[in-house]
């Protein structure tokens, strides 16, 4: 549930060598935490395992969105990831960060002309068309990026509703008889799918490279992300190792073995590599028994439990592990829905205690908001016991900054 590089002695966290109640006094709650070799670790370990299973070019691709901070960006560029952006600010963030334009995948279903000029003028290598008139448009511009078209594979996944992505009915990408009518005007050199995200099963992905194969023979194949993490205890993992050997195997049977083999983790790559420090702020009963935790953050930093009942699990950052009594944390944001976590179990929580919130490394900070006037958390990156800031608690005269 913690990052790799974490540790619990005695019932204490630490992240990164780095004590998550030591961390909380520091630098304030909420907060978010990062383990940033863990970053690098599987940012590698998704590269070596493409690297020795697919027999053909292959390219391991950030999807930016999940965690679209600079610092973050900086280290997957370090570690030599490509970058795929789906605006002109992950883009203005990818290039600030130090990506090669040459390694940046643009996305979106709704380009504007200007994301695309910008896109020409920073010679982004790569734009992924969604419809016809993304084309119309990059070629009026006088083109020049590779060009993929985004497929919608009409392939259902077991995942929530709203981050289902190749079904029927998608907003995203175009359907197979399109893209092959648009290759006949327009030079492209591959296809790209993305099926949704928290998936934890091979098969749809199997069925979705299956459907693309069916629009015709390319050179470039961009398979997407969308790998399911964990969140809570017991939850089913499918590893990196085994996530990539699926992708590869299917595209082997279905693309050929020498076509170049694009994949595109986002919250694979980051979500485990966070947690969310908290501080309580109450204590009290519920009518049905349990006890109400409120805590000083809540849905403007962590958007996805009130957006599609995305489950998290909680712990006392000083008494991890230990038990206790059934408890609902909730945020401090004037809405009943501003629940974080549901039914988890407690030790003795009270107001001064610190909470910690696992597996938060993946849209939490890219969703993050300032619903009731409450200022964005910063992010702290750990490593070897040593913490650093990069980026900044928000402060009250940020709010008013862009008044005029």
């Amino acid at each position: 549930m913690y990052p790799e590089d974490s540790s619990v002695v005695d019932g204490s966290l630490t992240v990164g060598g780095c004590d998550a109640v030591a961390l909380a006094r520091e630098f304030g709650t909420p907060a978010y935490v990062v383990a940033e070799h863990d970053l690098r670790a599987r940012a590698r370990e998704f590269a070596r395992q493409l690297g020795r299973l697919h027999r053909g070019p292959g390219e391991i691709v950030y999807a930016s969105k999940a965690f679209p901070c600079t610092a973050v960006l900086r280290v997957f560029a370090e570690e030599g990831l490509g970058c795929d952006v789906a605006s002109g600010g992950e883009l203005h963030l990818a290039l600030r960060a130090g990506f090669a334009p040459e390694r940046l995948y643009l996305h979106g279903n709704a380009k504007s002309e200007a994301e695309l000029a910008m896109a020409l003028e920073h010679a982004v290598g790569t734009v992924v068309l969604d419809s016809e008139q993304d084309a119309d448009r990059l070629l009026a511009l006088g083109g020049g990026p590779r060009l993929l078209a985004r497929v919608t594979p009409g392939v259902d996944a077991d995942t929530h509703e709203h981050i289902l992505t190749g079904q029927a009915g998608s907003k995203f990408g175009m359907p197979p008889e399109t893209a092959r009518a648009l290759a006949d005007r327009v030079d492209l050199a591959g296809l790209h799918m993305h099926i949704g995200s928290q998936i934890r099963s091979l098969d749809p992905y199997r069925r979705a490279v299956a459907a693309l194969a069916r629009v015709g023979e390319f050179d470039v194949y961009d398979l997407g992300g969308g790998l399911g993490v964990p969140y809570l205890p017991g939850d089913a993992a499918v590893e990196p190792g085994e996530w990539v050997a699926g992708m590869v195997e299917a595209a082997h049977e279905e693309l050929g073995e020498e076509t170049a083999l694009v994949l595109e983790p986002g919250r694979a790559l980051v979500a485990g590599a966070g947690v969310t420090l908290y501080g309580v702020e109450s204590v009290k009963p519920g009518l049905a028994g349990e006890r109400i935790v409120a805590v000083d953050g809540g849905m403007s930093d962590n958007l996805r439990p009130m957006l599609y009942g995305a489950a998290y699990h909680a712990d006392v950052a000083s008494r991890v592990g230990q038990g206790g009594v059934t408890c609902t944390v909730v945020g401090k944001h004037c809405e009943s829905g501003d629940v974080l976590v549901r039914d988890v179990a407690l030790p003795d929580p009270r107001p001064g205690d610190v909470l910690v919130t696992p597996v938060t490394g993946a849209y939490g900070y890219a969703m993050a908001n300032n619903y009731n006037g409450v200022p964005r958390p910063p992010v702290i990156f750990c490593a070897d016991g040593e913490a650093r800031v990069v980026v900044r608690r928000e402060t009250y005269e940020d709010l008013h900054g862009r008044d005029v």
